[in-house]
């Protein structure tokens, strides 16, 4: 995922259309109203909290101007990653797409957890993930990993937990 940092002009016009009760913040509702799937549909809520928490670094539930550079520039690498991955240039991914980027990413998975996946994800039920969605599933993969990495202490792949440590590492995580 590649792109540099958008020019400031060109952001102070898109918070403050983004903004819209010129508060100096954006929230999550403000946010997704902003945010476009490029298929009609509403962005995911789930996926605009997620990614308000990622770069609300005051925890006021908001992103500031600067924030919101930041947020800028992790959507528009996200829609360029999205879209080397919809090859047919359906505006979903397909189980089939979603394999080839998750393998890219260096995960190595069965069929039966990309079936999961797709459940999970396909919030349509069509057989495609849309954008909102994929930046959830590729956020939630990568915070369960970090997650589990550090249990993984010889590095294994395996880790042994008890109940409440699984419950722990579930509930503990923002996805």
């Amino acid at each position: 995922m590649a792109g540099g940092m958008p020019d400031r002009t060109f952001l102070v016009n898109v918070f403050s259309q983004v903004d819209r009760d010129r508060s100096g913040a954006i929230d999550a509702k403000e946010l997704q109203s902003a945010l476009s799937n490029g298929n009609w549909t509403a962005f995911n809520p789930d996926t605009v909290r997620l990614m308000i928490g990622m770069f609300d670094r005051k925890g006021t539930g908001t992103i500031n101007f600067d924030e919101f550079g930041s947020l800028w520039k992790y959507v528009t690498d996200w829609q360029q990653c999205f879209r080397s991955f919809d090859r047919d240039h359906s505006g979903n991914i397909s189980k089939e797409e979603l394999k080839t980027a998750i393998t890219t990413f260096g995960y190595r998975f069965s069929d039966q957890f990309y079936e999961i996946l797709m459940r999970r994800f396909d919030r349509s039920g069509k057989g495609g993930i849309y954008f909102d969605d994929f930046i959830q599933c590729c956020v939630v993969l990568h915070t369960f990993t970090q997650a589990f990495s550090q249990l993984d202490q010889d590095r294994d792949g395996v880790i042994t937990i008890g109940y409440e440590q699984f419950l722990h590492l579930v509930f503990s995580h923002r996805v």
